[in-house]
């Protein structure tokens, strides 16, 4: 997996000491209702976009830029759907992160969807009700709280995030 740049430059500094990192990730929709999803190629789980702003890089930014890095995927944010803290990863090299994600609902809008970086091993699209395993627990988390959000716009009702407690 690439590491951004100003990461290496953290981890220069501190070793493999906890850091508290941004990320964000985003539930994709097509025209047909399906689920854009990658096959992670450091853990072989099937899992939505997701990545690391540069600093100072807006968060739905970020999002339109890993998931047109990582899929080939043109992408429209449509609303946030969740603001949580995970769980603290230990990386194989000992590195260790714990991620503050901001999630988001998103609409396809051009692209095709293909493996366009290191950081999967497969693309595809999937419905809803038939997900591909084994996939990402986070990536089942931010699914639901997308589809709430996706099902409260087409009834033409605010689409409230979820922000953990």
């Amino acid at each position: 997996m690439p590491v951004p740049e100003f990461i290496l430059r953290l981890r220069a500094g501190i070793g493999t000491d906890l850091l508290w990192l941004p990320g964000v990730s985003g539930v994709i929709v097509d025209d047909v209702g399906r689920l854009l999803l990658g096959r992670r190629s450091d853990n072989g789980r099937w899992a939505v976009v997701s990545g690391i702003p540069e600093p100072g890089e807006e968060p739905a930014v970020a999002l339109v830029r890993e998931a047109r890095e990582e899929t080939g995927v043109d992408i429209e944010v449509l609303a946030l759907t969740s603001v949580a803290a995970g769980q603290e990863v230990v990386y194989p090299n000992g590195d260790r992160a714990r991620y503050l994600d901001v999630s988001f609902l998103c609409r396809a809008v051009g692209g095709r969807a293909r493996v366009a970086d290191d950081e999967s091993t497969d693309v595809g699209w999937f419905a809803p009700d038939a997900l591909p395993d084994p996939l990402n627990p986070s990536s089942r988390a931010w699914i639901d709280r997308a589809l709430e959000a996706l099902a409260a716009i087409e009834a033409g009702r605010p689409a409230l995030p979820y922000f953990a407690r």
